[in-house]
């Protein structure tokens, strides 16, 4: 799909890495924060999380922030006639996200099954979705490769991989017909929730949890943002009345998901309501939650430009190091989730242990991203050293 074009007439700037938009890395840390959070089971601190006032959470971060970096650094590229060299690239880093998975896999479920049996608690082995695995690995192994068999907190990934797999298409679709692709992808996610298209997962008959069918609506929308697709949307950013309908979106979501912890304000919902709004389907990308989360960018768009000056800040910069690291991080926090889970359970579950597990684990998250930082600054032997200084690209 290259274009046939001589390398005197590429224009050679697509290659090198465009400037760092520091916001994705200071949202990209929130996220991480926030799936640390919300993967320790009965954690109060976990009240500090999105999930807790509106119909979206991190997992709409992620997707979001990843396919408009997709568009933003890969684009130019397969737009300047180097569609191989994204690609190239592109496919690795779906190869270096599929042997984290399987290493992330591997140590995970050696962490449970060591500690239900130090513990004397198959709980644990249930409670995460190993226990098949112990049971028949001989089996499970092949089903984990194949990535149908999946622990708890372990859908992530694979709806990454997929959708960056598919990234170098849908970017050259987007570049060449832009409207049509949109609206392919629009079609797509109605056809996958009206027939109910997914992958296929373990056991049988069961799906993938992140029906990448239905996400990946998410993340097409995403790339055509980084593509320049934002700026087209400037006149909709900065309209008062876009800003109001979405402050009304997101409190209306607010007041819904606050009746989910009182039954009084329950008892105040209309039952047609509940009908309409019921379930709010988070596998299948429920329109509720795609809405949610673009009311929430157009907010924070319109309030936190690119160049906020306290991105500069240093109190965000624990933030912004784990944004930079985000698949060691995202692969640590699953790790000190199960840890946090694992104290609570066999000692004390009060509030003074939830603060204390939850800060001693974003603490070990901040510490191994400086320390990625610092490992990054250190010489490599045998290299050439560049002839010009660039910003390092941001991983998609």
């Amino acid at each position: 799909m290259d274009q046939i074009i001589s390398a005197d007439q590429k224009d050679l700037s697509v290659l090198r890495p465009p400037e760092r938009d520091l916001r994705l890395d200071l949202f990209r840390g929130v996220g991480q924060w926030m799936v640390f959070l919300d993967h320790i089971p009965h954690d109060l601190v976990s009240w500090l999380t999105l999930r807790n006032y509106g119909f979206s959470d991190a997992a709409e971060f992620f997707v979001f922030i990843s396919g408009y970096l997709a568009g933003f650094i890969y684009g130019p590229a397969v737009r300047g006639g180097y569609f191989l060299a994204a690609t190239k690239r592109l496919m690795k880093r779906v190869w270096q996200l599929y042997i984290a998975h399987i290493f992330l896999f591997l140590l995970f479920t050696a962490q449970v099954a060591r500690t239900a049996k130090r513990f004397d608690n198959p709980m644990y082995e249930n409670e995460f979705n190993v226990f098949n695995f112990l049971q028949h690995p001989d089996v499970m192994i092949g089903q984990a490769l194949s990535l149908k068999y999946k622990p708890v907190n372990f859908d992530v990934l694979p709806l990454y991989m997929a959708l960056l797999f598919a990234s170098p298409l849908i970017l050259w679709c987007l570049i060449r017909r832009p409207a049509l692709a949109l609206l392919g992808s629009v079609v797509l996610y109605i056809a996958a929730r009206w027939f109910d298209w997914n992958l296929p997962s373990y056991p049988a008959g069961s799906s993938w949890y992140f029906n990448p069918f239905a996400w990946q609506m998410l993340f097409v929308f995403a790339a055509w943002c980084g593509l320049g697709g934002s700026a087209q949307l400037q006149f909709l950013i900065g309209s008062r009345a876009a800003l109001a309908v979405a402050v009304a979106w997101l409190a209306f979501a607010f007041l819904i998901v606050m009746t989910w912890h009182s039954a009084f304000l329950e008892s105040l919902i209309p039952k047609w309501m509940i009908k309409v709004i019921y379930p709010i389907d988070k596998s299948d990308l429920d329109m509720l939650r795609f809405t949610h989360f673009l009311a929430l960018a157009l907010v924070v768009v319109r309030f936190v430009p690119k160049h906020w000056p306290p991105l500069t800040s240093k109190w965000l910069v624990p933030l912004m190091a784990c944004g930079r690291h985000s698949l060691p991080i995202f692969c640590l926090g699953i790790f000190l989730s199960f840890s946090a889970h694992w104290v609570l359970t066999q000692y004390s579950k009060g509030f003074a242990e939830q603060l204390f597990v939850s800060a001693v684990g974003v603490t070990v998250m901040v510490a191994a991203a400086f320390l990625l930082d610092w490992y990054k600054k250190v010489p490599v032997l045998f290299e050439a050293p560049k002839t010009e200084p660039t910003t390092e690209p941001a991983q998609a």
